[in-house]
């Protein structure tokens, strides 16, 4: 691709209608989380005003349970000295600096952030139109492929900086471009492989590469006078290793520690979260997850040896306990395992930097179970976020999925709800474990437009045990958090409720499929159902009561705004938390009459 045509999808057009879906989006999510207040003008018409007053934004709005703002995008007008000026996100984050927060450290690159993410939406739009009604008939990675919004939640959240537009075009999940993984050999006096227990390291890469392949990597070793048996091998991205390894780990490289193989033989799609690949060429091998430098939504995408060498005995755990519980069994929850992690450990950086340094980040990679062999014939595939995706003419794929199914659309969410939502209520309940549920970490197994089941993906990164004294296995304790115990319950009402279920209302209220009380009567049914089915654990389900009249508002853009390069510690994600207020429950009308 030559430099003129690598920007083909940066059109007039397409970046008037990328800016205005983001304005959209940003007058909605901090008018939710209070950064500011629209004025009402009567008839669902609202403005906000810059800092200075110099500027005017109007539109109009339908306001939800949930204080959710369902801003009409068409609507949307900009204003200053009389004149109507075009919408512009950058501008608008400028207009609104000290309403946002925006510290002069952190603005520039929110700044670029936007425009970044902007861009990605350009190209989005320069695709072509695929339907909802066509995408529910796709199959796993073509849905992937077409998501459109990311996390429903952050208005910066396709930064990925660090990125040249050709390596856009290249590894972007919407660009859709099949990718060969590379491989390095990395010697075990500083590289370390953790597995489940069933698995070990030459075993995992035969079935991953194949003979001919694992040959040649040997070959290429023995050439240089090394002798394989003292590497581990590690599957590498290749922009991590062109931008980052092949010249800040240049002195492993120059020592033989590091050995670049070249290419696998199989191609893989980046997934929705950038550094997970899926297998195309044998979808029953392994998702891999590598490390890559780049700052997207928060956090900069590495991974931690250190950090990986417990994940796969996580994995193992978190699979027996599901496998144990029956309230999980009645629900047919799955996860797809972490089986086998490494990770290469650089001594100097590691002498000059704590356990968040990027420094500490760049050389590791997992291996993940692929669903495919576990799907039942007759059975699809789909992200979850792909309930919040609506097309260009506004048509829902959630929408689509209850059409297909022919059910009546509460029938339809109810389904869904026993497999989604049960399964996370029980583990709060149950275990004193939490999730993190959004769309791309939870896959949807359909059957003719119907939830049958879901599984949770993401697990050693993502879960916690909300209980510093729990009993667990050695390796296992890292996942034991404290977090005190009016925050549990927002295991639900923040990452469930607030930031899934309130957009899923929205979208389908909106397009007509059901109203707000039928959406959220079904989900309080669902909670009952469950309560009445464990009664021993009557207690918990007082203690942690999920029709309380509101609950903390937890604001996502607030941790971002305020800092966008480590917005939690996973150790203590509890701690970093933003609370603006609280939000009334759409639950509690709701509530079992005792």
């Amino acid at each position: 691709m030559n430099a003129t045509a690598s920007v083909d999808h940066l059109t007039p057009a397409r970046w008037d209608a990328a800016n205005r879906l983001l304005v959209r989006k940003a007058l909605a999510e901090f008018a939710h989380e209070r950064l500011i207040v629209p004025e009402p003008l009567g008839a669902d018409r609202y403005r906000v005003r810059s800092d200075d007053g110099a500027v005017e934004y109007r539109f109009t709005a339908r306001r939800f349970a949930l204080d959710h703002w369902q801003v009409d995008a068409a609507g949307i007008t900009r204003h200053a000295g009389g004149r109507e000026l075009p919408l512009d996100a950058v501008d608008l984050c400028l207009e609104l600096r000290g309403a946002l927060g925006l510290s002069d450290e952190v603005l520039p690159v929110y700044l670029e952030e936007i425009s970044s993410t902007l861009a990605g939406t350009a190209y989005k739009l320069g695709k072509p139109e695929v339907s909802a009604a066509d995408l529910v008939k796709a199959d796993f990675q073509e849905i992937e492929t077409q998501m459109t919004e990311g996390h429903p939640c952050f208005v910066a959240n396709n930064g990925r900086i660090g990125f040249g537009v050709h390596e856009y075009h290249r590894y972007a999940p919407e660009a859709a471009r099949p990718v060969r993984l590379l491989w390095l050999a990395a010697h075990r006096d500083h590289a370390t492989f953790s597995s489940a227990a069933d698995l070990d390291h030459d075993t995992l890469v035969r079935a991953e590469l194949g003979e001919d392949t694992l040959a040649g990597f040997a070959r290429t070793l023995t050439d240089l006078g090394l002798d394989p048996a003292d590497y581990l091998l590690i599957p590498v991205h290749p922009w991590q290793w062109w931008n980052k390894l092949s010249v800040s780990f240049a002195g492993e490289v120059a020592r033989r520690r590091l050995v670049c193989l070249g290419e696998g033989p199989d191609e893989h799609l980046a997934q929705q979260s950038i550094r997970t690949f899926f297998n195309v060429t044998d979808p029953t091998r392994h998702y891999v997850k590598t490390a890559l430098s780049v700052l997207n939504m928060g956090f900069m995408r590495g991974l931690s040896a250190a950090y990986m060498e417990n994940t796969p005995a996580i994995n193992d755990w978190l699979a027996d306990l599901v496998a144990a519980d029956p309230v999980f069994r009645r629900t047919r929850l799955s996860i797809i395992r972490e089986r086998a992690a490494v990770g290469y450990r650089h001594r100097q950086y590691e002498a000059a930097t704590d356990r968040y340094s990027p420094y500490r980040k760049m050389l590791a990679a997992l291996w993940r179970e692929s669903p495919v062999p576990g799907l039942e014939p007759g059975r699809r595939l789909a992200t979850m976020a792909s309930l919040l995706h609506v097309d260009r003419a506004g048509r829902s794929f959630a929408g689509a999925l209850v059409a297909r199914s022919g059910l009546a659309p509460q029938v339809w969410l109810r389904r869904y709800l026993d497999t989604y939502l049960v399964p996370l209520l029980h583990s709060l309940y149950a275990h004193d474990l939490a999730f993190m549920p959004h769309g791309e970490n939870v896959i949807l197994v359909l059957h003719d437009g119907v939830v049958e089941r879901v599984i949770f993906k993401d697990i050693a990164e993502e879960i916690v045990v909300m209980d510093p004294e729990a009993d667990l296995p050695e390796p296992v304790r890292r996942i034991r958090v404290a977090v005190p115990e009016e925050e549990k319950i927002l295991s639900i009402f923040t990452d469930v409720v607030d930031c899934f279920l309130r957009h899923l209302s929205a979208i389908l209220v909106t397009e007509g499929v059901l109203d707000e009380d039928t959406f959220w009567r079904t989900v309080a049914a669902t909670a009952v159902d469950y309560a009445d089915s464990v009664p021993h654990l009557a207690d918990r389900l007082r203690r942690y009561d999920l029709f309380a009249a509101e609950f903390p508002l937890s604001c996502l853009n607030r941790l971002q705004l305020r800092d966008n390069r480590q917005m939690v510690d996973l150790a203590d994600p509890s701690a970093a938390l933003q609370f603006v207020g609280a939000l009334a429950n759409p639950l509690a009308r709701f509530a079992p009459q005792r």
